[in-house]
């Protein structure tokens, strides 16, 4: 029961900027940023280690699924992440240990949406065509999560770049002397 709690409160968004606030314009290096991270920002996963099992057709489909919520966040959408993603995501976290009622229910309506564009056949007695509002609620908060992760990761590693090009610079400066010095 606790298991299930924490699974839920994982996805709380409390401290992420609400959806009513508008949104600033965003300028030309950001817009080059967020086409650049479509291709280099790292896939959210469940950290339980099973990474390395997901299918890379469901990767290949992150990639094209993230180029499509870029066009749609140029149109004025928010961004969060994509079904792809989340489906990722929950493919990994399920592989840990049980899920209860409300993300296996998520888990399969993403999954069956994401066959069907593969062209794959969903048998029936798995098929998850809708969720309720709940779970499609859970689903939103879901998205924005690993948004906010993907993007933060992007965040830290430029910052790390950056650290690391001025540390270079300074090593290769030269060392001045300063009057207190023999």
């Amino acid at each position: 029961m606790s298991e299930n709690v924490e699974q839920l409160q994982m996805f709380a968004l409390d401290s992420l900027e609400s959806e009513s606030r508008k949104r600033q314009p965003k300028s030309l290096d950001s817009m080059i940023d967020d086409l650049a991270g479509v291709f280099t920002d790292p896939l959210v996963v469940s950290p339980g280690g099973w990474h390395d099992t997901l299918p890379g057709w469901i990767k290949e489909q992150v990639t094209i699924e993230r180029l499509i919520m870029n066009l749609q966040v140029s149109k004025g959408e928010d961004p969060t992440g994509t079904d792809a993603e989340a489906c990722a995501y929950l493919y990994t976290r399920s592989l840990e240990a049980p899920m209860d009622h409300d993300w296996t229910e998520i888990y399969l309506y993403l999954a069956t949406k994401l066959m069907e564009r593969k062209g794959t056949e969903i048998p029936d007695d798995i098929r998850t065509d809708s969720i309720n509002d709940y779970q499609m609620s859970q689903l939103r908060d879901l998205k924005r999560w690993i948004y906010h992760r993907r993007t933060g990761a992007r965040e830290q590693r430029c910052r790390a770049e950056r650290r690391q090009a001025k540390d270079e610079v300074e090593a290769k400066a030269p060392k001045q002397l300063t009057l207190d010095e023999d």
